[in-house]
């Protein structure tokens, strides 16, 4: 079969074997996609250095027939994003989106609304840390992506939380300077808590964890 091109962003990597590795993408064109990246982890692989997570570039892969495990066959890396190798509270920020991503959508379904939405997550954690508003407002983006968006005016919600879900949700930004009062990033977070379990059946186990270092100090405090 002949090789499709594709631009898309690692979600995470795993050892397929001693030599090869499996790589998900989330992908502008063809939403989520497996591939299977043969003898990546040899020395003089040509692969070497072009694969991790939240790396983003152009490759090309060619299907297979029998499952949904394609064959990558070049891959031409557009941007690293250096900052989350360095910055742990940033790192586990897009950990947790990808895993968010990975849940809550079906393989190889085209996704354009989410890919530039963990497009727009990455640069901004590229110069800003993270903090709790922006995991907040990432979820709160990806559920109106998904249509699942929370009607905020019909909402049991302190108009003060009111006014916070709906500024992370129509901000074109993902973070949103000044901070938001404690308080009201602390009741958006339980209502989202629950909002997400009820119209997903679940939430990726790292969401507490991930919104507790963001909101204690040693943490990002906003």
């Amino acid at each position: 079969m002949p090789a499709e091109r594709a631009h898309g962003i690692v979600l995470r990597c795993r050892p397929l074997s001693e030599t090869s590795l499996i790589v998900h993408w989330l992908t502008r064109e063809h939403g989520r996609l497996t591939t299977v990246a043969k003898g990546a982890r040899r020395p003089k692989s040509a692969f070497r250095g072009q694969l991790d997570a939240f790396y983003r570039a152009d490759f090309a892969f060619v299907r297979s027939r029998r499952s949904d495990l394609h064959t990558l066959t070049e891959v031409m890396l557009a941007d690293p994003h250096p900052r989350l190798r360095t910055e742990y509270a940033s790192l586990r920020a897009a950990a947790y989106a990808a895993q968010l991503i990975e849940q809550a959508t079906e393989p190889e379904t085209p996704l354009p609304g989410i890919f530039e939405l963990l497009v727009n997550l990455l640069e901004a954690l590229a110069h800003i840390p993270p903090s709790a508003a922006t995991v907040l407002g990432f979820e709160l983006r990806m559920l109106d992506e998904l249509g699942l968006a929370p009607d905020l005016a019909q909402a049991r919600l302190a108009p003060a939380v009111r006014e916070l879900a709906e500024q992370l949700a129509d901000s074109p930004s993902i973070v949103t300077p000044p901070p938001p009062a404690p308080a009201a990033v602390a009741a958006l977070n339980h209502f989202l808590h629950g909002f997400l379990i009820y119209h997903l059946g679940r939430i990726p186990p790292r969401r507490a964890a991930v919104l507790a270092a963001l909101t204690t100090p040693g943490g990002s405090p906003h």
